[in-house]
């Protein structure tokens, strides 16, 4: 599982002109899953996620969390976080999770966040989406869970 996150300072997704999740200062994540991830993978992104201290306090040093400064979620699946371009130049994505899979684990993660954080933004699952952002920083961070 891969939670690719991006510190914004606005984000928004839309699905044929409209506008579907929006949010202001906060963390745009997009979402891979793989086949074999486990919700017990997601819970352990999920908390270090939230608990990523990269916004900067008054001293300008990257010490507070997403909800020390009243931050928002914008959760995007995105299975082309697992293409494998390794050989020619059309990629792969073998080692995404089957949709009906990824689908079931993008709506734990979804769910859990809002258990947890509170109001969460989304994509749409299997869309074609057009996503618009401000990256703060910029700032972005891959958490994998083969890695954590």
């Amino acid at each position: 599982m891969r939670f690719l996150i991006q510190r914004v300072t606005e984000a928004e997704v839309s699905v044929d002109g409209a506008s579907i999740g929006k949010i202001g200062q906060g963390f745009l994540v997009l979402i891979g899953v793989a086949d074999g991830d486990t919700r017990e993978m997601a819970d352990k992104l999920i908390k270090k996620m939230l608990g990523l201290r990269i916004f900067a306090d008054a001293e300008g040093k990257t010490n507070l969390a997403l909800s020390d400064v009243g931050g928002e979620l914008l959760l995007v699946s995105q299975f082309t976080l697992y293409a494998d371009c390794r050989k020619g130049n059309r990629p792969s994505f073998v080692h995404a999770g089957a949709p009906d899979m990824a689908e079931a684990m993008y709506d734990y993660i979804v769910d859990s966040c809002r258990e947890k954080f509170g109001p969460v933004q989304t994509g749409s699952f299997g869309a074609d989406m057009k996503i618009s952002l401000v990256n703060d920083g910029p700032f972005t961070i891959l958490l994998d869970s083969a890695e954590l």
